[in-house]
């Protein structure tokens, strides 16, 4: 039982530790973040604590006098001792008497000072910097001595086998109510996840169920480490180290302003930030959606809500460190000098945090543009406060810092108008009926059954070139991102429609002309002995080489659409057979918790594998795998899931 207790506390449907906290939102994923620093800042600050409080006089003037993990009272600086000092003879003292209660406390006299003895044994003195306002000295020795008197009787009775008998016995009990009572919690938090899965909630209800879902965790947990702090506390021994642990972090060892702050302090400071950060996401998060409605672009209400956030974020914190007695003031100068070191360094980040803004009120581009930026040819995917995700036609993620959009030319197909116009160059032979052309051009664009009819397609007679006629054609498109798949589906009706018309699409043409006088008295010579006339030479022609053409189907016959393949055309009984296979996903019986689950495979492994054998991404394998189960082949084996790349088993129903 003991082995899944920790698993209860992060634990969802399928004893899956932070499945939770896994489907909040990005504030609670920040939470997680600041509370594992805060963890290991504690834990650094725990192992220095100690040297830090011998090597530097901490903040209090009083030091508590403890027996078994148990203030008695505290004592005060007195003469030429310090607090601690007095404290840690005293304690030394009652150390060595706790497991004999016969010992007896005395209230003795010794040169006019009023001191405990404990048998005949110097324990304490009480000076007047000891009393409590309003009584005496012998008043305080008396409540001293009471005190001392009950810290004995009851450290000599915890130590007897009857008490530790019925404090197990209690123990006991307690685990078990609390054991009912995490079942309970665990049961009717399973139950909100199957309900979230089953039925589709709005995004505002789904948050709030996720934030219930956090605040089950953390009943959960604090039930657990109220247990802990409260069974350990039963016994004199584990009390002891109980209280030098919390020692350690509710020393004041820390100067921090005017007052010395302990590792607890510094701990609640950084939870009032992560508090303050969490709500003014929250706040932020509503006045984005409910007062930044007015502004219909939503790069706006991004950049406002980011502002927002900054503003209040700030204001927060220096109030809160002004409630925490740090006087802010004092930290202005130190500010400024590390703002302008930290502006010298961070000056890019600024300037693409600026440029965010401006992008996001100037809205040079918005979210689906297709843009060319630099040599990047993509899709504007999302726009944040730093940098913008452009996915390429490679279907390529690429990050672009916002200054480059203000720093460089962007052409945006798609801003105010998506309509376009696309070039397509023609050249045809010299010969070539121009009014034929003209006609096989627009035939082929026509053609087509996506470009518009409205613009019409036109063709441009451009120039006489070296060895063609060159013609334009110009098509309109309603898609910019496809501009090269029409480009390419027109080459391809164009050259059928110039082959359909017989017009020659010329090679490359060059004339050379050699002159020479020697060259011209040796031609002259051979004429006269042969009788050749020069007409008769010009009328000679040497035969050019010829590079044959084999005809290509018409038009009509080529198939434009994607060579790729739709998930529904694979033959899911052959993929079947091979993941079930000698080299297929590795099924076997797997254990989580303590449960067992046989014959069963791991949602990564077979994404692994689907991208290794079906030569596919990984967002084609995740499809891949769905497909298997909405065609009921394999499922999830709580039905809890869709397949996912994560750990989760799934199974084949014939394995049922």
């Amino acid at each position: 039982m003991t082995a899944i207790l920790p698993r209860w506390v992060w634990s969802e449907a399928q004893w899956r530790p932070t499945r939770a906290l896994s489907e909040s939102n990005g504030e609670s994923n920040m939470v997680k973040r600041l509370v594992v620093f805060a963890i290991l800042i504690s834990s650094l600050l725990g192992i220095v604590a100690p040297v830090l409080a011998q090597t530097q006089t901490s903040g209090r003037d009083t030091a508590p006098v403890v027996l078994d993990g148990l203030e008695i009272f505290e004592v005060s600086a007195s003469g030429g001792f310090a607090a601690e000092e007095r404290a840690d003879r005293t304690n030394e003292i009652l150390q060595n008497a706790r497991e004999d209660a016969s010992r007896t406390v005395e209230i003795a006299t010794l040169n006019g000072s009023t001191t405990l003895r404990l048998d005949d044994v110097h324990l304490v003195t009480v000076t007047e910097s000891d009393i409590m306002p309003g009584i005496s000295i012998a008043e305080q020795a008396q409540i001293w001595k009471q005190a001392i008197e009950t810290a004995l009787e009851r450290a000599k009775l915890e130590r007897t086998s009857e008490y530790v008998r019925r404090s197990l016995q209690t123990v006991f009990r307690v685990l078990a109510v609390l054991i009912v009572v995490q079942l309970i919690l665990w049961v009717l938090q399973r139950e909100l996840l199957r309900r979230q899965r089953r039925t589709p909630v709005p995004p505002a209800q789904r948050k709030r169920q996720q934030v219930f879902q956090l605040l089950l965790n953390g009943v959960r947990s604090l039930l657990w480490l109220g247990f802990a702090y409260w069974s350990i506390g039963l016994f004199p021994i584990s009390r002891s180290v109980r209280y030098h642990v919390v020692s350690t972090f509710t020393e004041p060892i820390v100067p921090f302003g005017d007052r010395y702050c302990s590792i607890l302090d510094l701990l609640l400071l950084l939870g009032a930030i992560v508090v303050l950060w969490v709500v003014v996401g929250w706040f932020a998060n509503w006045f984005k959606s409910q007062i930044l409605q007015i502004a219909d672009d939503r790069n706006v209400r991004d950049a406002l809500g980011v502002l927002v956030r900054a503003g209040v974020t700030f204001i927060g914190i220096l109030a809160i460190l002004q409630s925490w007695g740090i006087d802010i003031a004092s930290l202005a100068v130190v500010a400024s000098a590390v703002g302008v070191g930290v502006g010298f360094g961070l000056q890019n980040i600024a300037n693409n945090f600026i440029s965010g803004i401006i992008i996001a009120f100037n809205r040079p581009i918005q979210v689906g543009d297709f843009v060319r930026v630099g040599d990047l040819v993509g899709t504007v995917e999302r726009i944040g406060s730093r940098s913008t995700e452009i996915v390429t036609l490679d279907r390529v993620s690429i990050i672009v810092p916002n200054s480059r959009f203000l720093e460089q030319e962007i052409i945006n197909w798609t801003h105010g108008n998506p309509i376009t116009r696309l070039q397509v160059p023609v050249g045809v032979a010299y010969g070539s009926d121009v009014r034929l052309v003209r006609k096989a051009l627009l035939e082929a664009a026509r053609s087509h059954p996506e470009l518009l009819r409205y613009p019409a397609p036109q063709v441009w007679f451009q120039a006489f070139g070296d060895s063609s006629l060159n013609f334009d054609l110009f098509v309109w498109i309603r898609e910019p991102q496809k501009q090269f798949k029409y480009r390419n589906e027109l080459n391809y009706r164009i050259y059928g429609s110039l082959e359909k018309y017989d017009i020659e699409i010329p090679f490359p043409q060059r004339d050379l002309h050699l002159k020479s006088p020697k060259l011209d008295r040796a031609v002259s010579a051979w004429m006269r002995q042969t009788g050749v006339s020069e007409f008769e030479v010009e009328e000679t022609t040497m035969p050019m080489p010829q590079m044959s053409i084999e005809p290509v189907t018409a038009a009509s016959d080529f198939d434009f659409e994607d060579d790729r393949c739709d998930l529904e055309c694979l033959d899911l009984d052959e993929l079947v057979k091979q993941m079930r296979g000698s080299e297929g996903v590795a099924i076997a019986t797997r254990r989580f918790g303590l449960r067992t689950y046989p014959k069963t495979f791991v949602g990564t492994e077979a994404v692994a594998w689907l991208m290794q054998t079906q030569k596919s991404s990984m967002k084609g394998a995740i499809q891949l795998g769905q497909l298997l189960i909405d065609r009921g082949i394999i499922h999830h084996v709580h039905d809890e899931h869709d397949f996912k790349n994560e750990r989760l088993f799934y199974r084949f129903y014939q394995d049922e």
